[in-house]
């Protein structure tokens, strides 16, 4: 194997290998796995409501990525909480909920896209009372519906839920399937490659 095609081989395949762990290949959920993960939610006790809102949404699985949009505000004065050290404020409270989140996501490949805090109230708020003031908002990425449902089925999710639910005053999060998104980490990780690679061979060929 010449230099030239050594230089070229190694990014190709770190491409590949990212690729395929960032991506699900796998498809739509089955039949199969979607009774699978409603059994676990039933085996959780999840409220029943909570199951059919679930489910209808992992039966119209698309097989493809998606980001669920948060807005979030922050509870002042979330008092006591079981597990929780006396006197942890709603931020704490949500550090420890995305404590088991963050290895949940991360190794799923799912990650947040950005967060930040709010810095002002609503600019342009139609149809809803309420919805003025928030915290800050939050954009993560799921690699698949099939992902998402290991998570929240995951009993330790539910039991670290709580916290969460202290730590909020108001929140509410949807899914949205992106049909552009110029920041995918594919689309960057091969530009980036591509271009040290380039740079890498071009530096080889005028030192010969």
């Amino acid at each position: 194997m010449s230099a030239r095609s050594k230089i070229w081989l190694f990014p190709a395949l770190l491409y590949g290998l990212f690729t395929v762990w960032y991506t699900d290949f796998s498809g739509p959920l089955s039949d199969a796995e979607v009774s699978d993960f409603m059994a676990a939610m039933q085996a959780n006790q999840s409220e029943p409501e909570v199951i059919a809102f679930i489910e209808e949404f992992a039966r119209a699985d698309t097989g493809r990525q998606f980001i669920m949009l948060n807005a979030f505000d922050y509870n002042d004065d979330p008092g006591s909480v079981a597990g929780a050290a006396p006197g942890e404020d709603a931020e704490a409270l949500m550090g420890r909920y995305m404590a088991h989140m963050v290895p949940a996501l991360l190794i799923r490949a799912s990650h947040p896209l950005f967060m930040g805090p709010a810095v002002y109230p609503a600019i342009d708020v139609v149809g809803m009372e309420g919805a003025e003031n928030w915290s800050g908002g939050a954009l993560m990425r799921y690699r698949s519906r099939r992902d998402f449902l290991e998570i929240v089925t995951n009993p330790i999710f539910k039991g670290q839920h709580h916290f969460k639910a202290a730590a909020l005053e108001k929140t509410i999060a949807y899914p949205i399937e992106p049909d552009l998104q110029l920041g995918d980490p594919r689309v960057l990780l091969g530009l980036l490659l591509l271009a040290l690679t380039a740079l890498t061979d071009l530096i080889r060929l005028s030192r010969q």
